[in-house]
């Protein structure tokens, strides 16, 4: 072999040994970030459970919070999250799938489109407690609602509507283009294409996607504290418009507390709380499951 030739494939083995030492290298330092946050989530859910577990009991969740460790409850809490949780559902989802259908099905690919979506992404990161300041001029003041369930229902509304639009929009992209062809092919209108084929076809991950929203939602503190919930409900809500907390306020009362049974008393609350998550992620997997045994594609 000619000079040359030695000293590029000389180079070329130099190339090939850095990138596989490079390759090496990033494997090792996933594979320990990986590790780091199992690690600290298995932590934080072992100091939970011994701290909650003993104070978890039915008394627990039918109680009302009291000043006395050892009498208080979430009910209030608990059905104050469900409450606006319902709410936030009936808002978000119905606007944020058919803006995702209008989006993706209807809209003219042109500027005016290219700049919505472009900031209903930039939405999806924005802080919650922003939210909850436009919650606060627009909802509470501005339409005098105050301090109520609704309030806070519409102002998660606004924290998870641009991400049960984005998960709608990519459920929505998963149907292959062939799906609408045939149907428009047979004779079919453009909304019955999208009623009657894409629509069931691509309910699992849109599911999926509304249902990891709301879980967002049922988790956030910053935006309702904003818009003044109460640390402190003795009672049950009754109606939108009734005064209410929810499971992450009360819990965040309970560990502002110096008494060592407060904090039991949130451990305890997180449990339940993350039984709440649980229980919907296990709602979203089955939706998932059950759509995709149905497609016949």
């Amino acid at each position: 072999m000619t000079a040359p030739a030695l000293s590029k494939t000389a180079e070329w083995r130099h190339r090939l040994l850095r990138r596989h030492i490079v390759g090496a290298v990033a494997a090792v330092l996933l594979r320990v970030a990986a590790v780091a946050g199992i690690a600290a989530l298995v932590l934080l859910l072992v100091v939970v459970a011994r701290d909650g577990l003993d104070r978890l009991s039915w008394d627990f969740i039918t109680s009302y919070p009291s000043r006395f460790a050892s009498r208080a409850g979430i009910r209030s809490a608990l059905l104050g999250s469900l409450w606006v949780l319902e709410l936030t559902a009936a808002f978000a989802v119905p606007v944020g799938i058919g803006a995702a259908i209008y989006l993706e099905e209807f809209a003219p690919r042109n500027w005016l489109t290219r700049i919505i979506e472009t900031n209903i992404n930039n939405l999806a990161g924005v802080p919650s407690i922003v939210y909850g300041l436009l919650g606060l001029a627009l909802f509470v003041r501005a339409m005098e609602l105050g301090r109520s369930v609704l309030a806070g229902a519409l102002t998660l509304s606004l924290v998870v509507l641009p991400i049960v639009i984005v998960s709608a929009r990519e459920g929505l992209r998963t149907v292959p283009p062939s799906i609408r062809e045939a149907s428009l092919a047979l004779g079919a209108t453009r909304w019955q294409t999208v009623w009657h084929q894409v629509l069931p076809a691509a309910l699992a991950p849109m599911m999926t996607g509304v249902i990891l929203a709301l879980s967002r939602a049922i988790g956030e503190t910053a935006p309702l504290i904003t818009i003044g919930a109460l640390l402190f409900v003795p009672f049950d809500p009754h109606g939108p418009l009734d005064s209410f907390t929810v499971l992450p306020i009360q819990i965040f009362n309970w560990v502002s507390r110096p008494q060592p049974a407060f904090h039991q008393a949130a451990a305890a609350g997180i449990i339940v709380l993350l039984a709440v998550l649980l229980g919907m992620n296990a709602i979203a997997i089955a939706i998932r499951y059950w759509s995709e045994r149905r497609r016949q594609w």
